[in-house]
């Protein structure tokens, strides 16, 4: 659409460009020609150039599009026509602002004032020249003038309006990709709480009935017999898939930020993993807290959600931290813990890892992980802040919040 008003508009603009050219260069022939001793000669070295010009101005600037770029050729060969029209003949003075016209309907305004001038220097000449006043030559510089001025203002006008329109277009064009942005945003949104309800309804509370199905089927077996050892693993089974679709709709819906920020929801994290594994587990906030789009703050969260969850399940770590550096113009967020770690060299290829860097990659921020067998693993992200703080970001804290381990 904005490419078709744009070539609808050159279209226009050519085709008054072209009108005011044959305007001017018709209405000067009358001048020339209006002499009553004039012979076929005379004639004929007045009507040649102004062909010869026309045919000019048709090569290079109808046939080989110069309306906008005209060629060094076309101004050249053009003002020289011209200057050999005005010496024959002072009544083409004003085919000057025919032949500069590619170049002065850019500046349509001042077009029309040089219009003038040039009309006034027409009528002069005719007025101070000796012996009676041509009337007629005198009427046609008057209502050439007139015309061309005519002519130069309305392409003038319709180019201001087909600029108002073409702005108007754009902003009309870039709201409605905002809004649809908004709306894709809104979908996905709405869908991941779709997903994530059902996954609660369903697998969940499945995972949830079954694993107290097995604790019961267990209470009614001999203590170490083997169906009570196969019924254990099964209850195990059962309890990490209802840990692993209870993480999923976090990852969907991350509900402690429903509620709070950031760095209150990591604290939530920390200390529910102190509690249920006995680990210790604490969060550490320095500088000041600025609020980041909530879109960013969940996308994070999911982030230090899957990282503590491995740390939980393959680090066999005794100690984990979480830092939240606000830096000023960046946040810098540090998941290490001290368990038995793995060789980023051997190419893991874990979809938790790859999910944390896609989810870092569309906020535009950076991932990392260090690690080595026995050294524990650092996950590393860091994300922009806004670069003026938000006044409903939450009060400052620094220094170390620890969790205890549970007892």
């Amino acid at each position: 659409m904005a490419l078709q008003q744009a070539w609808d508009r050159q279209r226009w603009k050519a085709m008054g460009q072209h009108a005011f050219f044959v305007t001017v260069l018709a209405l000067s022939m009358p001048g020339a020609l209006a002499g009553a001793d004039m012979t076929t000669g005379a004639a004929l070295s007045r009507i040649g150039p102004a062909v010869g010009l026309a045919l000019w101005y048709a090569y290079w600037i109808a046939l080989r599009g110069g309306t906008d770029r005209p060629p060094l050729p076309y101004l050249v060969g053009a003002l020289s026509g011209w200057a050999v029209m005005a010496v024959v003949d002072p009544a083409f003075l004003p085919v000057a602002m025919a032949v500069l016209s590619p170049y002065l309907l850019r500046w349509a305004w001042w077009s029309a004032g040089g219009v003038l001038v040039l009309g006034a220097a027409w009528s002069w000449q005719s007025l101070t020249t000796d012996g009676p006043v041509d009337v007629r030559a005198l009427t046609g510089c008057v209502l050439g003038t007139a015309v061309a001025v005519t002519i130069t203002c309305y392409v003038a006008t319709l180019d201001h309006e087909s600029h108002k329109r073409q702005l108007l277009l754009d902003e009309l064009t870039a709201t409605q990709a905002e809004r649809a942005a908004a709306e894709r945003q809104a979908g996905t949104l709405a869908e991941r709480q779709r997903l994530a309800r059902e996954v609660h309804d369903t697998l969940t509370q499945g995972f949830a009935s079954i694993a107290m199905l097995l604790d019961a089927a267990r209470d009614d077996l001999p203590p170490g017999s083997p169906a009570a050892r196969r019924v254990e693993q099964a209850m195990r089974t059962a309890r990490d898939n209802l840990a692993e679709s209870r993480r999923l709709v976090h990852a969907l819906r991350p509900a402690p930020l429903d509620r709070t920020h950031l760095a209150e929801a990591v604290r939530e994290l920390t200390a529910r993993l102190a509690e249920e594994t006995g680990t210790e587990a604490y969060t550490v906030v320095t500088g000041r807290p600025a609020a980041l789009p909530p879109s960013t703050e969940g996308e994070l969260l999911r982030v230090v959600q899957e990282a503590l969850t491995n740390a939980r399940r393959h680090s066999r770590a005794m100690s984990v931290s979480v830092t939240l550096s606000y830096l000023g113009d960046v946040l810098a967020i540090d998941v290490q813990d001290d368990g038995t770690g793995f060789a980023p060299a051997a190419r893991h290829t874990g979809v938790g890892l790859i999910t944390m860097r896609e989810r870092i990659a569309a906020v535009h921020g950076t991932f990392a992980v260090e690690s080595s067998p026995g050294e524990g693993t650092t996950v590393a992200v860091t994300v922009p802040l806004p670069v003026e703080p938000s006044a409903s970001a939450p009060s400052a804290v620094s220094g170390t919040e620890r969790m205890a381990p549970a007892s």
